[in-house]
């Protein structure tokens, strides 16, 4: 498995203090690894866009979804499975905040 790399200079409310494996970090690394592994495209994929087009924040992202389902302007378009997409962004989001991290520090682009 690759190193984990930092996409985002952008904190999110849910991340731990520095790099993984760095002292202040919460949860049992063993976990976030094994939870990262199992992830598919498509969690990678909504990752990768919130660092790079969210500043490493989950909000903005799921208010441009919910704003698209709703008819609302919105910032970006994702072309597929809105509903998916915002089931699959609330898991990730649960699991930074139970283990203090920000997994856009896991996954390379």
């Amino acid at each position: 498995m690759a190193e984990p790399v930092q996409t985002s200079n952008g904190p999110d409310r849910n991340v731990g203090n520095g790099p993984p494996g760095t002292e202040g970090r919460v949860g049992d690394p063993k976990a976030v690894l094994n939870y990262v592994s199992r992830l598919g495209e498509e969690h990678k994929m909504l990752i990768a866009l919130k660092g790079h087009l969210y500043s490493g924040s989950w909000e903005p992202m799921l208010d441009d979804l919910r704003n698209r389902l709703a008819g609302k302007p919105y910032i970006f378009k994702l072309v597929h499975r809105i509903q998916d997409d915002i089931g699959r962004i609330e898991e990730m989001q649960k699991f930074e905040a139970e283990h203090k991290i920000d997994l856009t520090e896991y996954i390379s682009d």
